[in-house]
């Protein structure tokens, strides 16, 4: 009778042996699926992230070559006088860093910043897609006006016979960043930093 009783529990166990490893297969089947999207996504968000950034310090950089002459700030003011093929390529670079490539559509320009979508590259059965967009936003506005001239405690200079007196450019007034007037003086041009003059974040 014992052993009766034995022989009719030894296919239950297998059965419940074989149902723990069929759960267990799952639950790392599920983990496994839900750490590769994890990962993904954090691709996409670097990437998002780097082409914004790299946009952004171009835009600074170009910014400071026409600094002189407030009729060409327009379209760093708005956030749009880059080269969009340099700033994907650094996109291309942090998925790379982080496990991933860009796929189709890849790294899209938008007037407002970068779409990255990207495909996990880390030899999955089952690679996994993700996309994250990044927005560039100006934290500076200019309102051209006047500009005025230091005054001077001593008398002018005379000019030489002959030659008309010229006057000294006073610094280019106008520009606001963060509520801040920042003043550009001609002697000693300056700009803030790059994360003074534009926000960089991921687009909810």
């Amino acid at each position: 009778m014992i052993q009766s009783d034995s022989g009719q529990a030894f296919p239950v166990y297998v059965a419940v042996v074989a149902g723990l490893l069929f759960l267990a297969f799952a639950y790392f089947a599920v983990g496994q699926a839900a750490f590769t999207r994890n990962n993904a996504q954090t691709a996409a968000d670097a990437a998002a992230l780097a082409a914004a950034q790299n946009a952004r310090d171009q835009l600074r950089e170009g910014w400071v070559k026409v600094i002189l002459d407030p009729d060409q700030w327009h379209g760093f003011l708005a956030g749009e006088a880059y080269d969009s093929y340099s700033a994907c390529e650094s996109a291309a670079d942090f998925a790379a860093r982080n496990g991933a490539a860009l796929t189709s559509p890849g790294c899209e320009a938008r007037s407002t910043g970068f779409r990255v979508t990207v495909l996990t590259t880390g030899g999955e059965a089952d690679p996994a897609r993700a996309s994250a967009e990044a927005v560039i936003e100006p934290r500076c506005t200019f309102e051209e006006q006047e500009p005025t001239s230091e005054p001077s405690t001593s008398p002018p200079t005379p000019p030489p016979s002959g030659e008309p007196e010229e006057e000294e450019p006073g610094p280019i007034i106008g520009l606001t960043c963060d509520g801040k007037p920042w003043d550009i003086d001609p002697e000693d041009p300056a700009l803030p930093g790059a994360t003074a003059l534009f926000t960089v974040r991921l687009s909810e």
